[in-house]
């Protein structure tokens, strides 16, 4: 570039001495503008060779995290999680893998679904796997999307286009939880001749003068104790929709819903015991004592139908104590097969004519996955490996009937379960008394009659899980709202929980459940209470 401005031998020629120099200072100045443009475009190819170096090493880098992110989840699976732990890491897996390909997505310059940016929507890749489709119960807002100018862009064409289709996408949208107000306009009407003046009723509602809809009474209720979210904070969540619902006024409205339930909690505890088979279980829940300025220890006690019946169902009975008189109490009257874990409160339970007991094989199981998970004993390892064929046929007998599971379980399991009693018997002259796996053995030898009793009874599961599932909500519940407040709180929270979850176990949406009953509960008659139970609830035409 500089060779073009130099100028020619002939063309110096002739010129003087200070046209000889100011042609030189020319050329210096050309030289120098020219010297600090080759050292911008300098810096600019070692700034631009450090950003490409620097996003390399963020891709590298990015790459990297999500390479092991995936074998974290991949190693996750074969580890040995509860299932909340399993749900904890699934959210925070998520939302890291998001976060990383959006920032990988930004630095490769495309978007996120992996097509570069700026490509119109027809031509991205489709390389994502095949997105489950929205659900059609779901209202739909059409967003019209259409030209401004529907003539031809052609300035030699300019005529009219014609429509010839139309792409479609659904994404989710929501709107958040709003209030409004319901009114209830009762005209009157007079006869002037008469002087007689005509009106209709109120409404008929489950509480005279309240302000709370049943509809806001069913949000609230479950908002506790299926969200498990407390007064407080459902306080803050309606103020930010302007609504100021102090925690005593959602509290109230909670203690007035569960008193009105009360005689629909008493028929479906009948309901709930007329099952043949019954199972039991119980959790700690934190008691406020107020005279000791501390919590102390009560339970939530558990009563589900059987894992088989068609028609499911749970009861909860709050207790201050986890005595054997409180399962007594609760089971009078009642005679069958009670499925629980060996514990001792239940000895009384069982001593009464017409009921027997069936112990659960997942708690024994237990005894050794705690072993076999402290690599302390090969025997509970085999002891695994033994319990799981049996479930494996229990696996295949469960949509069968009650004659039919019998059957195979008598032609499969029996053999199986003879086995493994005499190889249990046969390791247990072999380990140390006192040792941990001897105890692990011992708890299975000494219950040996009420864990076989699957084998006498179709009806009769191989372990307790169906009802430890059902006390899984006062778990989740505690963490939330840590006790509760006094012991009247305790039985109204286990009249509503019986009734939600067992609505739940029945495949009905909670708010839209109890919504209905509580609106038609003023005008149902006693005699016809059970038409509002879970198993029988079907919404108003």
């Amino acid at each position: 570039m500089l060779q073009a401005q130099l100028p020619k031998a002939q063309d110096l020629k002739g010129l003087s001495t200070a046209e000889l120099t100011a042609l030189a200072g020319q050329m210096l100045a050309h030289i120098g503008e020219q010297s600090r443009h080759i050292e911008a475009q300098s810096k600019r190819i070692d700034s631009q060779a450090q950003g490409i170096k620097w996003r390399d090493a963020k891709i590298e880098s990015i790459t990297f995290q999500l390479a092991k992110l995936k074998a974290w989840r991949f190693g996750a699976k074969t580890e040995r999680m509860n299932a909340e732990q399993r749900e904890i890491f699934e959210e925070t897996f998520a939302a890291d893998q998001a976060s990383l390909e959006a920032q990988l997505a930004e630095l490769q310059g495309r978007t996120p679904d992996g097509a570069p940016s700026g490509v119109a929507p027809q031509d991205k890749e489709r390389r994502q796997p095949k997105r489950e489709a929205l659900p059609p119960h779901l209202p739909r807002v059409d967003q019209r999307i259409e030209p401004e100018d529907t003539h031809c862009p052609t300035p030699e064409c300019r005529q009219p286009m014609v429509r010839v289709g139309e792409d479609i996408s659904e994404r989710l949208d929501i709107v958040p939880a709003q209030f409004f107000v319901q009114r209830q306009i009762r005209g009157k009407w007079a006869c002037k001749c008469c002087q007689l003046m005509v009106q209709e009723p109120a409404a008929a509602q489950v509480f005279d003068n309240a302000l709370p809809t049943p509809g806001l009474q069913a949000h609230i209720v479950i908002s506790r104790f299926v969200d498990h979210i407390p007064y407080y904070r459902q306080q803050q969540i309606n103020a930010r929709a302007g609504v100021h619902t102090p925690r005593s006024t959602l509290a109230a409205c909670s203690g007035h819903t569960g008193a009105q339930l009360m005689p629909l909690y008493e028929a479906h505890r009948d309901f709930v015991l007329s099952s043949r088979i019954v199972h039991a279980d119980e959790t700690p829940i934190s008691l406020l004592d107020p005279g000791a300025g501390k919590t102390k220890k009560a339970y939530m006690w558990a009563y589900a139908r059987g894992a088989f019946e068609r028609e499911p169902g749970v009861v909860y009975d709050f207790c201050a104590g986890r005595a054997g008189k409180y399962p007594t109490e609760f089971l009078k009257g009642w005679t069958g097969t009670l499925v629980v874990d060996a514990y001792g409160g239940y000895d009384s339970v069982l001593s009464l004519q017409g009921r027997s007991t069936a112990y659960c094989a997942a708690h024994a199981r237990r005894k050794f996955d705690e072993l076999f998970k402290a690599d302390a004993s090969p025997v509970a390892a085999q002891a695994i490996q033994r319990i799981a064929w049996l479930y494996r046929i229990e696996a295949d007998a469960r949509a069968l009937t009650c004659e039919e599971r019998l059957q195979m379980r008598r032609e499969r399991s029996k053999p199986l379960w003879e086995e493994l009693h005499l190889w249990l018997q046969l390791e247990r002259r072999r380990v140390p008394d006192g040792s941990a796996i001897a105890r692990a053995i011992d708890y299975s030898l000494n219950h040996w009659d009420g864990l076989g009793r699957f084998l006498l009874d179709g009806d009769v599961p191989l372990d307790n899980n169906h009802c430890e599932n059902q006390i899984r909500p006062w778990a989740l519940g505690r963490r939330n709202w840590l006790f509760i407040g006094s012991q009247l709180a305790g039985e109204r929270a286990a009249v509503v929980m019986s009734l939600l979850q067992s609505a739940k176990m029945a495949g009905h949406e909670p708010w839209a459940y109890l919504k209905d009953v509580l609106t038609r509960l003023p005008t149902q008659l006693n005699s016809r209470i059970e038409e509002l139970l879970p198993h029988r609830w079907q919404p108003a035409g």
